[in-house]
């Protein structure tokens, strides 16, 4: 096997990954030697499909403040976000949008060259940022993918899969192995500091609207190394998913859409969201999925409509022409067509549990965007948030870490622990033929947890799914060296479909984005909970 070493290695290259990846490149720069590790290719991820925004709160836009996201924020979070860690994340915004346009991502902007400002649900003003009208994601990707691929001290290594956190005896990490899914190679990569940013899990569900390479990896290698995970029930659903049955994944018809006055209509033609919250088609995601999944039971339907012909058709065709070429492809016209919308699979609102700087429980290893879980989210992620949540824990990772030693680690020395030997070892074993039908399991599995541990939850249903797991993970066969990155993302997909399953039976009340109909009338007192791979035994934290 390989071994090369790095002063730094990010593991993901979305927005959280890329924005890394080019602060620390700027850090200490002539001695900086850094790995960006990209399952796919270097633009493929979860961040490029965003398309409503990001969240700035601006000296420049009247009308807004700190104290107000904060409490738009806490709202939507249902008593689950940390207070602290959101005024963080609010008062930090401005100097990484600004950070941001240096870097060359183009938000758009009016007639006279101002910012551009949106709305979207559960906000109080108009904060979201944009680019290319509703393709926020694509635009951030392109601008700090450009700048990555100019530096010279980032090593970019594609198609390739982190498989496995290399722990010595101290239960330091120390580095990643990963498999090189063109070339069938195992590499130990050894760094002083390691960042997750893996993403979501969205392949974990039959309907999503994330990418094929969202499967949980950061999470699950986490996870079996030990590190802490936090409150991992909590799933955002998206409302809006456009219901067209032609695609692999589902595309999303963005919160800004129904934020520029598109009204949601049952299979009738009436408007329903009068009956679920005073907010209408604005309220929080979690209160609009439950209201249209509930309009789809009454009705027996597969769908609801988003019409959008109430929106001025110049606006409508300049704000969202992504959305309409989508549209368009499959034969509607949102200009005079109604729009056949369902809820699917979105985002994690838990992860692995770290500080708002990306620390995780684990000495050297840091986790950031999605994968993390800072406590900003809360229960229920208020729309746009995400994509700041990203920049801005990045911005002070490298912070934190910038001063810390960047002299190469010594690999020969490394690879003298035992723990890591040991580790090494699994990997130059051969496997037996394989004979499982990855594809199959995989299916399977996401049809168990849309049915069983979906937008509406209960005790049966979740005991029932866990026995299921039990049974795909038998009949999957492998626990650590696998034959190929399939297999690697459903392992994943397995451990943290697992993880889920146990944080909902855990939860016995409905709040944010879990629901148990079990419970839906019963509140807890605002607490997360944490797991470990060796504690069988869930920690509470309770919000301060």
């Amino acid at each position: 096997m390989k071994s090369s070493e790095y002063t730094d290695i990010i593991v993901g290259s979305g927005v959280a990954g890329l924005y890394t990846a080019l602060k620390l490149s700027d850090a200490n720069s002539k001695n900086r030697k850094i790995l960006l590790v990209t399952k796919s290719t270097l633009n493929e991820s979860n961040s490029k499909y965003a398309q409503g925004g990001i969240v700035g709160v601006l000296h420049e836009n009247i009308g807004d403040s700190i104290n107000l996201h904060v409490s738009d924020t806490l709202k939507a979070g249902a008593g689950l976000s940390e207070p602290c860690v959101v005024k963080f994340i609010s008062e930090n915004s401005e100097k990484v949008i600004k950070d941001l346009l240096n870097q060359g991502v183009d938000f758009d902007r009016d007639e006279n060259d101002n910012l551009r400002f949106t709305m979207e649900g559960a906000h109080s003003a108009r904060r979201i940022l944009h680019a290319g009208g509703d393709a926020t994601g694509f635009y951030m990707e392109k601008a700090l993918a450009e700048n990555v691929q100019n530096r010279a001290n980032i090593h970019i290594l594609e198609e390739t899969i982190a498989v496995e956190l290399l722990m010595n005896s101290q239960n330091q990490c120390k580095g990643i192995i990963t498999f090189n899914n063109l070339t069938n190679e195992y590499e130990a990569n050894y760094a002083n500091s390691l960042i997750l940013a893996t993403g979501g899990v969205g392949q974990l569900y039959k309907y999503t609207t994330n990418p094929s390479v969202t499967t949980g990896d950061g999470l699950a290698i986490a996870y079996r190394a030990g590190a802490v995970m936090q409150d991992m029930e909590f799933v955002q659903f998206h409302p809006t998913a456009f219901n067209a049955k032609t695609e692999e994944n589902m595309f999303l018809i963005s919160e800004a859409v129904r934020g520029e006055g598109a009204k949601l209509l049952d299979n009738d033609g009436h408007t329903f969201m009068e009956k679920y919250d005073e907010r209408l088609e604005l309220a929080s995601r979690d209160i609009v999925t439950r209201a249209i999944f509930n309009e789809m039971r009454l009705q027996g339907t597969s769908n609801v409509y988003l019409d959008a012909t109430v929106i001025d058709k110049e606006k409508l065709n300049n704000r969202f022409p992504t959305i309409l070429g989508i549209c368009r492809k499959n034969g509607i016209e949102p200009e005079r067509d109604y729009i056949p919308v369902s809820p699917a699979a979105h985002y994690l609102m838990g992860g692995i549990k770290t500080t708002v700087t990306g620390f995780t429980s684990i000495e050297n290893l840091f986790a950031i965007g999605e994968t993390s879980c800072t406590g900003l989210h809360g229960a229920n992620r208020l729309a746009s948030n995400s994509l700041l949540e990203c920049v801005v824990s990045a911005y002070e990772i490298v912070e934190n870490i910038k001063d810390k030693s960047v002299d190469l680690p010594n690999y020969h020395e490394i690879e003298k622990d035992e723990k890591i030997y040991n580790t090494l070892d699994i990997y130059k074993n051969d496997l037996p033929l394989n004979t499982v039908d990855f594809k199959v399991l995989k299916q399977s599995l996401r049809d168990l947890m849309w049915n069983k541990v979906g937008i509406i939850r209960n005790e049966n249903n979740l005991n029932e799914a866990l026995s299921e797991i039990d049974i795909l993970s038998k009949k999957f066969e492998y626990k650590d060296k696998c034959p190929s990155k399939e297999a690697y993302e459903l392992r994943n997909l397995l451990t943290v479909a697992k993880l889920i399953t146990e944080f909902a039976l855990k939860r016995k009340e409905s709040r944010g984005g879990h629901f148990r109909e079990d419970y839906s009338g019963r509140h807890e007192p605002a607490r997360h909970y944490t797991k470990t791979l060796n504690d069988n035994k869930y920690e509470e934290i309770y919000v301060k």
